[in-house]
């Protein structure tokens, strides 16, 4: 059904206005021992430069609780961020700190003046509901909203109210679903074809960018024969070289999705017991994403609350933390990033980094000058560094370790580099 309903519209895609891309790659970090805040790529690749905020984008159909979701995430982000900086940029769009609880400890071990959390940008997209890509509702508007996302959140309404109709006329997760992929699948498969069609026009100046032509080429139909499966782009195995010649495209559904399962108040505890959440957590697997279980009524509730009263009402409906915290740990997870501190009296901050990088890649996120003159980086785990109680203790303790160019960064890393520029 999927190949037909791509196939009868392929044709028509071809008419649609082509966007520039705009592409960032995502990274986060975390609270506790799980993962709880979010930081952003400025460069395409897994490059050291990075930011302190991702950039989400919420997307669904009408009723689904997507903007309720929105509104209260980010007034509710904003409240548990007590003094950090926040902001909303506009109606749809808000950014707000994400903090984690190692660096309050951190701060007051080393009496830091100033505690730099991560943050997390919010965007409520408008406009995407069935026959987008074709002009209906805004059309194409969604495109240039979504493009720029590091993430996509996916709303699905898995709740029963008879006072909020649902666009369809019924509760259905599945079909919910393929409407908002199959639109995303179109705007890929527009994309794509024209690339293609520049491709078998191309003439590559050298052997090098011949290679590269055809692996994107190659790639290109492979990915377009998925999307016309009604499988996303993310679905098919790349080599290295094929994601490299194609991420210049920024393709929707090679984005990483995470299904969000709005349920009800009664359910938020117990989400197991309702069909339409496992239906959900039953896609997940084919569709090659994460998901995770809020209430946005809950959500909404918790904005009339004081800051104290809030973890009493969550724990009376069997929950210990909001959907924020729910939200960017199932994003961190799907991401698979990590964090490491800096401290000390000037600042206490928490830096994002993928898993895997190296400590002169970690330091480039602070400065490229400190990977270009790296030399070593005195590093005490974050449960070291709490016991002794300050760095100049873990280091009378033989707790600090000095790392050389070739260390891997672990999780909750506090680190002092020594660089020569």
């Amino acid at each position: 059904m999927a190949r037909a309903a791509c196939s009868s519209v392929v044709t028509a895609l071809t008419l649609l206005p082509s966007k520039s891309p705009l592409c960032r790659n995502p990274l986060l970090f975390s609270g506790e021992s799980k993962f709880v805040g979010v930081f952003t790529l400025h460069k395409r690749c897994f490059s050291s430069k990075v930011s302190m905020s991702l950039k989400a984008g919420i997307v669904g159909l009408p009723n689904v609780g997507k903007s309720t979701l929105f509104n209260a995430v980010v007034e509710n982000g904003k409240a548990q961020a007590a003094n950090f900086p926040f902001c909303t940029i506009e109606p749809n769009v808000g950014i707000v700190a994400v903090p984690d609880s190692r660096l309050q400890v951190l701060s007051k071990l080393s009496n830091s003046q100033k505690l730099v959390p991560a943050s997390i940008e919010f965007v409520d997209i408008a406009g995407l509901v069935k026959g987008a890509s074709q002009g209906e509702g805004l059309g194409n508007k969604f495109l240039s909203h979504i493009r720029e996302v590091d993430s996509i959140l996916q709303v699905v309404r898995c709740f029963e109210d008879n006072d909020i109709i649902h666009v369809n006329g019924k509760v259905d997760p599945k079909s919910d679903i393929d409407v908002i992929n199959l639109e995303l699948i179109f705007c890929d498969l527009d994309q794509i074809g024209k690339r293609i069609e520049r491709l078998k026009k191309g003439k590559a100046k050298d052997s090098q960018s011949k290679v590269k032509e055809e692996a994107e080429k190659s790639a290109l139909e492979r990915i377009q024969e998925a999307l016309l499966d009604g499988k996303p782009a993310r679905s098919v195995a790349l080599t290295d070289l094929e994601k490299e010649v194609v991420k210049h495209l920024c393709l929707l559904t090679m984005k990483p999705m995470i299904y969000v399962a709005n349920v009800a108040e009664t359910d938020l505890a117990e989400p197991e017991k309702n069909t339409y959440v496992e239906e959900v957590k039953g896609l997940c697997s084919d569709l090659q994403s994460g998901h995770v279980v809020v209430s946005a009524q809950v959500e909404s509730e918790l904005t009339e609350l004081p800051l104290e009263e809030r973890t009493e009402y969550l724990n009376s409906l069997g929950v210990s933390e909001s959907g924020l915290g729910n939200l960017i740990r199932a994003t961190y997870s799907l991401l698979g990033l990590q964090t490491y501190f800096t401290s000390g009296e000037k600042e206490t901050r928490a830096w994002t980094i993928h898993a895997g990088m190296t400590a002169p890649q970690a330091a480039g996120v602070i400065h490229s000058d400190f990977e270009k003159g790296f030399i070593r980086a005195e590093t005490v785990a974050y449960e070291d560094f709490v016991s002794a109680g300050s760095l100049a203790a873990a280091r009378e303790k033989g707790l600090l370790r000095s790392e050389g160019k070739e260390y891997i960064v672990k999780e909750g890393d506090v680190m002092l580099f020594r660089f020569n520029v």
